[in-house]
């Protein structure tokens, strides 16, 4: 297991449990039809928490572009690293977006709503106004990277043990809940630029009936937004430390 592997079977879990829960709630004659939006945040939580728990000794679990950006940004990692990281996640979300589609493919198929099939791949935004939605992507991103930067270790380096700290997925996986739960309403929060280009790119390649197109006029909303995200927050943070 390498940091690359990692990456890359991190992301593809999440995308596959991710992209999963929206196909459950979203396509026809699924056991979770439209069961709802608490469904869906729920769920994409625990994914991140399980693909967290598969890559973070092997690689510190970015999963994100937005973080890896964080961390080049930091000084933390360099471009090399960078680039195969995201390259690892692109391809982990397209193999998760590839899976999501074999497991559902009779509900593709029984699912006229082409838009609700392109839901399952990437997001969209509930009114469409770009400005207004990248800067919910923006403030959703800043968030994540904010909140990530100020995670601690179980203890304090002068005062030994002080209390449970951020122990392993499990923060992360509330931090995702409460994001998607409050700001997720606008866009979908993608909040990380591999979650919804990679699996966007495998809904126009896969052979799904009466599908959507692939809306490039917004499909830069959601990588964009992020990287902005993540820079604003990495500032903030050198700014008052």
């Amino acid at each position: 297991m390498t940091p690359f592997i990692a990456e890359l079977v991190g992301t593809a879990v999440m995308i596959l449990l991710g992209g999963g829960v929206v196909a459950n709630v979203v396509l026809n004659k699924t056991k979770g039809n439209d069961s709802g939006w608490i469904v869906i945040s729920t769920a994409w939580a625990l994914a991140v928490f399980v693909g967290v728990n598969i890559a973070a000794p092997y690689s510190g679990a970015h999963l994100n572009c937005a973080v890896t950006i964080a961390n080049l940004a930091l000084g933390k990692m360099d471009l090399a690293t960078s680039l195969s990281y995201i390259s690892a996640q692109f391809l982990g979300a397209m193999i998760g977006a590839t899976v999501v589609w074999l497991v559902y493919k009779n509900h593709f198929d029984a699912t006229e709503d082409p838009n609700a099939k392109r839901a399952v791949f990437c997001t969209e935004p509930a009114i469409r106004d770009l400005p207004i939605n990248l800067i919910s992507e923006v403030v959703g991103t800043f968030v994540l990277i904010f909140t990530i930067l100020h995670f601690t270790d179980a203890k304090l380096p002068d005062e030994g043990i002080v209390g449970l700290g951020s122990i392993g997925a499990i923060p992360v996986a509330f931090l995702v809940w409460a994001i998607g739960l409050s700001l997720g309403g606008t866009t979908g929060y993608a909040i990380n630029p591999a979650r919804d280009l990679g699996p966007r790119i495998m809904h126009s390649i896969l052979p799904i009936k009466n599908k959507a197109g692939f809306d490039a006029g917004y499909a830069w909303v959601p990588v964009l937004g992020p990287i902005i995200g993540a820079l604003l927050a990495v500032g903030l943070n050198l700014l008052i430390h």
